[in-house]
């Protein structure tokens, strides 16, 4: 992680226009793309932790029980760890930040953010 990078600001961003819904409740949309964003989180990182632990098993550096095992050192480690955390749960639920933004700023009139509120 790049320490000058504000990764919650970034998740925060959001594209121009009207956000694509295909579901009628938008409960289940924003589920949805809750999901859909831990799962290309999670698939990404798989890969690459199934490629790290490869490499290191083939050069013989440390095995996977090794890896099963660790346990953090130093409490730098553990806060690291933690601020990851964060910034990973800010990224996964960026589209409920975003809906809270825009009630709270709304581009909207009064009756569409009453409608708003009445479908969720």
């Amino acid at each position: 992680m790049n320490p000058e990078v504000d990764y919650i600001t970034i998740a925060s961003n959001k594209p121009k226009g009207k956000r694509p819904y295909f579901f009628n409740d938008p409960a289940v949309e924003r589920v949805l793309n809750i999901t859909m964003a831990v799962a290309s989180e999670l698939a990404v990182a798989r890969e690459r932790v199934d490629t790290l632990e490869r490499i290191l098993e083939e050069k013989g550096i440390l095995s996977r029980e090794e890896i099963e095992t660790y346990v953090p050192k130093t409490k730098a480690i553990e806060e690291q760890r933690q601020t990851w955390h964060s910034e990973y749960i800010s990224r996964v639920l960026r589209i409920v930040q975003q809906e809270m933004e825009e009630l709270a700023n709304p581009d909207k009139t009064l009756a569409e953010i009453a409608d708003d509120i009445d479908q969720m």
